[in-house]
């Protein structure tokens, strides 16, 4: 699938609909892009096939719905209709128009947008998430898949529009590649996206449950879980290689700068080596390989 641009008409559709999620007074009508504010029936309204955002915090939901039910909703929904449904499908807004249920309003008031394209609801959906911080690590690495995959999006797209650096992205995409049930323990809080980065060091899936495993029993914290990552890389013939602090602090300051993991690889007197930058498809390559250039001229 050859890859594509966003579109020029999402920038204009953000900045419509950040207004109107930022001041409840705006405009009711926007004739130039042919959407309004209107008073829709809840019963009308259906959500986002492309909702990014899996989990929805009940007790959270439960607490708008009070403030909903004392003061009313303060900001609309966003949403486009669709004739051949005769439904409204939600863009963003959907724990405001759940909470509006819980609630026990009739309707609710959205921006209505006459006309969207899968590819800008998937788009406005995700950034709207991400820019609200509503997204757990998978749900928002789930949702650049979906945009990436679905629609060929370039990984320099979403960094444009989700106000992202690349290496970000390409971090968060990695999250997929640990197995499901420790994607669902991040989901559920039981580890933190720091902790699943330490399991992301770990090649050797058993090593990887057994770390997982003791994320689990002990409270470790994430300089923990790196430093046990680490011990789990040595070699099985029991003599240790621990790495000078200066040549772990390079490392570091090398992944911060280029957003994928580094690793200094040398003989016993440091003399010569090797420097391993890893890379997780021909995108990131092409972006690593424009970083250094950047640096070398």
């Amino acid at each position: 699938m050859a890859r594509q641009a966003l579109g020029k008409g999402l920038d204009a559709l953000l900045k419509q609909t950040q207004e109107v999620l930022n001041n409840p007074s705006v405009s009711r009508q926007d004739s130039e892009s042919g959407s309004s504010v209107q008073k829709i029936a809840l019963t009308k309204i259906i959500p986002n096939r492309f909702q990014p955002r899996r989990v929805f915090d009940e007790a959270k939901l439960q607490e708008l719905a009070q403030s909903i039910q004392e003061h009313g909703l303060t900001q609309p929904i966003v949403v486009v209709y669709d004739a051949g449904m005769d439904k409204y499908e939600i863009v963003v807004g959907e724990r405001r128009f759940r909470a509006c249920q819980l609630a026990g309003l009739q309707e609710i008031d959205a921006l209505v947008h006459k006309a969207l394209t899968d590819q800008q609801m998937c788009a406005l959906a995700l950034i709207e998430n991400i820019q609200r911080e509503d997204l757990n690590p998978i749900e928002t690495a789930l949702g650049y898949r979906n945009l990436i995959n679905k629609f060929g999006i370039s990984q320099t797209d979403l960094s444009q529009y989700c106000g992202k650096s690349k290496g970000a992205i390409s971090n968060s995409l990695r999250l997929l590649e640990l197995p499901q049930h420790i994607q669902d323990a991040l989901q559920d809080g039981i580890i933190t996206e720091g902790h699943a980065r330490a399991l992301l060091m770990l090649t050797d899936p058993n090593k990887k449950e057994t770390l997982f495993q003791r994320m689990k029993k002990t409270k470790m914290s994430v300089r923990q879980a790196e430093d046990a990552a680490r011990a789990l890389l040595q070699p099985a013939n029991g003599k240790k290689s621990i790495k000078p602090p200066e040549v772990i602090s390079f490392e570091n300051d090398l992944q911060a700068a280029l957003g994928t993991k580094v690793e200094v690889r040398y003989a016993k007197n440091m003399s010569k080596g090797f420097l391993v930058i890893q890379y997780h498809s021909l995108e990131e390559l092409d972006n690593l390989a424009g970083r250094l250039k950047t640096k070398l001229l």
